[in-house]
């Protein structure tokens, strides 16, 4: 899953990028409201944090402008602004959480948590694809109730492709969600964590659809 942090402070944005990055998630950090604009505009993002009190654009006329433009993405406002006319202002604007600073990292990663089951739909933090159980915060996956062991990766991989069963989705857009800006990767890495995948849980379980990407059929 990928997060866009937008945060001015240097040393908060910085605590907030490492603890998410290690609860699991691909994070990109900026700093102020006009490249967190244009990055929603051009780049694949799961989910923004988004301070309000930005250089060069708010973070309310962020969240906007890109509600403006038909972005659903999920919004969570961080900030140290905790009046009820901010929280209804944010809210009203389109912010689908609202985290006063100062925060507990742990609530920070269960309200993203909640916000991404809410966005897919889904009631339980489980992902249950036939004899498959998913739990994204334990990082475990029971396959006809035996436990299966993947490498971090592979299970990013395993997730994305269960939480949009039945869609196909290119390499590209896989490798948007799960990669951040900096993070280095080979070539040919995607098809050989989904070769991994089809070797541990079944060749037939991720359908390859030849020049489009890849897909794991809806369950029946």
């Amino acid at each position: 899953m990928r997060i866009l942090l937008v945060e001015d402070d240097p040393q908060l944005g910085d605590g907030v990028r490492v603890g998410l990055q290690q609860a699991g998630y691909a994070v990109d950090w900026l700093r102020d409201g006009l490249s967190a604009l244009h990055s929603l505009q051009v780049d694949y993002f799961d989910l923004v944090v988004l301070d309000l009190g930005l250089p060069q654009m708010s973070g309310l006329a962020v969240l906007e402008k890109i509600r403006g433009l038909g972005n659903s993405i999920p919004v969570l406002i961080l900030t140290a602004r905790d009046t009820v006319t901010d929280r209804v202002d944010g809210l009203d604007s389109g912010a689908d959480d609202y985290l006063a600073k100062p925060f507990d990292l742990d609530e920070l990663c269960a309200r993203i948590r909640a916000l991404t089951r809410r966005h897919k739909g889904r009631a339980s933090p489980l992902i249950k694809y036939r004899d498959i159980v998913l739990d994204p915060m334990a990082y475990r996956l029971e396959k006809a109730d035996e436990e299966v062991n993947l490498s971090t990766r592979e299970f990013k991989i395993l997730q994305i492709l269960l939480e949009n069963s039945g869609r196909v989705l290119s390499r590209e857009r896989i490798e948007e969600s799960l990669f951040g800006w900096g993070d280095g990767l080979e070539s040919n890495a995607t098809e050989v964590h989904i070769h991994h995948l089809r070797k541990k849980l079944g060749k037939a379980l991720i359908v390859t659809i030849r020049g489009v990407g890849y897909m794991i059929p809806k369950a029946e």
